[in-house]
């Protein structure tokens, strides 16, 4: 898993790229506990490239939801391939975290 991130304003850009298992999962762990990241009014995932995604991963971005949330902090996850989305769908995630098409949609629904 190899994990990037760029920064526009108030904007991070967080890439992920492989399979999102339990040891990746630390590292973006630590990456979404960093303070640093509270700054950002927006948090946008790119997941094009995410290939796979084990409860531990998904255990990351829930264990974050409700910090980011209690800071108005927007998560957005885009570029999701089916395979991928089809698992935050099944167990219902998709209804607590915002889930869209491309790069163009996070930012609009970022901005609202």
């Amino acid at each position: 898993m190899k994990i990037t991130h760029e920064i526009k304003e108030s904007t991070i850009i967080i890439t992920l790229d492989g399979e999102l298992d339990a040891s990746s999962s630390v590292i973006l762990d630590e990456e979404l506990s960093d303070p640093e990241i509270m700054k950002y009014s927006k948090i946008l995932v790119d997941c094009k490239n995410l290939h796979y995604i084990s409860s531990a991963g998904l255990g990351v971005f829930i264990s974050h939801l409700q910090r980011f949330e209690d800071a108005q902090i927007k998560l957005i996850f885009f570029n999701m391939q089916d395979k991928v989305r089809n698992v935050f769908e099944i167990l219902g995630l998709d209804l607590l975290m915002t889930i869209v098409s491309n790069y163009e949609e996070a930012l609009t629904i970022a901005d609202e």
